[in-house]
């Protein structure tokens, strides 16, 4: 009886120790690959040093977004990014996400430059958290019904 309970036990301490070594191995291996963003007020206090690329994230400042058409197929745009604290102007090329609106949050990575710009190689927009479902029998805006 005293071998079975014994038999038991270590396969328990085994199975968990083989738990224990999963969970590690996939923490330390999925630690990199997780990417965080900061906020104005935390790039701040961490001083950032220029060309460093970050990600940065907050609500765009209302009355903010500005976009400037260049030369055939070319843009850039500018907006601020605010988390109620500090604001950080960001300007960036390319195309305008469509989702990306002025009181709504994005997050943009780049770097900051020299005078405190963020310059910005990517923007994302964030969409609304809040979900409503359409009324029975409605057609959603965005459909289009055939006869």
């Amino acid at each position: 009886m005293l071998e079975r309970i014994g038999a038991r036990r270590l396969l328990l301490i085994a199975a968990l120790a083989v738990a224990v070594l999963v969970g590690t191995v996939a923490a330390t291996n999925l630690a990199p690959n997780t990417v965080y963003y900061l906020t104005p007020s935390e790039a701040k206090a961490r001083n950032i040093p220029s060309k460093q690329i970050v990600r940065l994230g907050g609500q765009v400042k209302v009355g903010t977004l500005k976009v400037a058409f260049g030369s055939p197929g070319t843009a850039s745009f500018s907006l601020v990014i605010t988390d109620g604290v500090e604001d950080v102007l960001v300007i960036a090329d390319g195309a305008l996400p469509g989702l990306l609106r002025e009181g709504a949050g994005a997050v943009v990575e780049g770097a900051f430059l020299p005078d405190g710009t963020f310059h910005a190689d990517q923007v994302i927009a964030k969409h609304d958290e809040v979900y409503t479902a359409p009324t029975a029998g409605a057609t959603p805006a965005h459909r289009t019904s055939f006869p």
